[in-house]
């Protein structure tokens, strides 16, 4: 078994890599070959207002046989007024995360790695969000305006830059040296024209693509802002009304699996949450509760009916689209993650830990 960090990760995939994984991997939703469930947390009040969660994703597919489970473990805190508030999460120190996943090998049972999920994260964030935009944005979208500036507005941008021709990238955040700081990095990088904007405001105006990439808990896409012929993608903070009752197209690249024993347990929630202590005085103080779920509005459409001919999302300039991911990040970790051990096996990358160490002789 190896033990996999954010370093093999760097060293073995790419941006181009990580969306045919999940392309393929939403392919394999679409004919039954993969089944994976939704994201559930289990939250905890944890005392000076923070909240504990404990978050797991899994999913699998019978054409590559693997399976992965995703962990996470997050101290939350919401900081910020109402409406601009930003929630921050840590695992025993501020600064230190503890999110993995665990592979395995469907053909054996065995345990074949577990990774580390930081690098690999914002690349399977920055790959969906692309496969969303390839599908629905014009074609000739050139500019990019981006609410944010840390590491999903990184990976946005690049991830964005493998399927669509941009040129100039609109970037806002609240912290000015932030902003200016991704500007600086986006035209050494990419040659790009990247202006820093002085409100969210200027950051839509005139851009082919909104990516809402914030840590933020209220809303960041602003529909008064919004020109014809958007494409709107958000992984951070939300579209306000004004903005949801623009869209005339909602792009869900998939929705998990019902279960086989009980299909009325379907949803299409983006996450199933369980708290305890549910009349703690913590949860009316956390917004991050939020799950989103399509609008009645706009016309749905769905991957599936794209991969195989049958609809178009996009069917004029004109149209306002927004694309998301749906309930499957348990079918996007496997995918990802198979592709980092293999090449890792490959190139003898990682440490090895005894597999014993992880089998038993007793049943259970």
């Amino acid at each position: 078994m190896l033990l996999l960090g954010n370093d093999v990760t760097a060293a073995v995939l790419t941006m181009p890599d990580a969306i045919a994984a999940l392309e393929a991997s939403y392919g394999d939703l679409a004919t039954g070959e993969g089944i994976c469930r939704p994201r559930i947390d289990l939250r905890f009040p944890a005392g000076a207002g923070r909240v504990y969660q404990w978050g797991t994703m899994e999913g699998g597919s019978a054409r590559t046989g693997y399976a992965a489970i995703r962990m996470k473990s997050d101290l939350l805190v919401e900081t910020g007024p109402e409406g601009a508030g930003t929630q921050e999460k840590y695992c025993v120190t501020p600064g230190r995360y503890c999110g993995l996943v665990l592979l395995l090998d469907i053909r054996s049972g065995e345990p074949v790695a577990l990774l580390n999920d930081g690098l690999l994260q914002h690349l399977r964030v920055g790959a969906d969000s692309a496969l969303g935009a390839r599908h629905a944005a014009r074609p000739g979208s050139r500019v990019l305006g981006l609410l944010g500036s840390g590491g999903m507005a990184r990976s946005h941008l690049e991830a964005l830059l493998t399927v669509l021709p941009l040129e100039r990238v609109q970037v806002y955040s609240p912290t000015r040296a932030h902003r200016e700081a991704f500007a600086a990095e986006a035209r050494e990088r990419y040659g790009l024209e990247a202006v820093v904007m002085e409100d969210a405001a200027s950051a839509h105006r005139g851009a082919d693509l909104v990516a809402g990439c914030t840590d933020a808990v209220g809303e960041v896409v602003f529909g008064e802002h919004l020109a014809p012929g958007t494409h709107i993608t958000c992984i951070g903070g939300r579209l306000d009304r004004r903005a949801v009752e623009r869209l005339d197209v909602w792009l869900r690249l998939g929705d998990a699996n019902a279960p086989h024993s009980n299909p009325s347990w379907a949803t299409d929630d983006e996450y199933v949450v369980y708290r305890a202590r549910p009349d703690d005085p913590v949860w009316p103080r956390h917004r991050h509760g939020h799950t989103r779920r399509p609008p009645q509005g706009p016309r749905r459409v769905g991957l599936r009916e794209l991969l195989d001919g049958t609809v178009r999302a996009r069917t004029d300039d004109r149209q306002i689209t927004f694309s998301e991911r749906g309930n499957i990040q348990g079918a996007q970790f496997h995918a990802v993650a198979a592709l980092i051990y293999e090449r890792a096996r490959e190139r003898g990358l990682g440490r090895e830990i005894p597999r014993d160490w992880l089998l038993q002789d007793i049943r259970d």
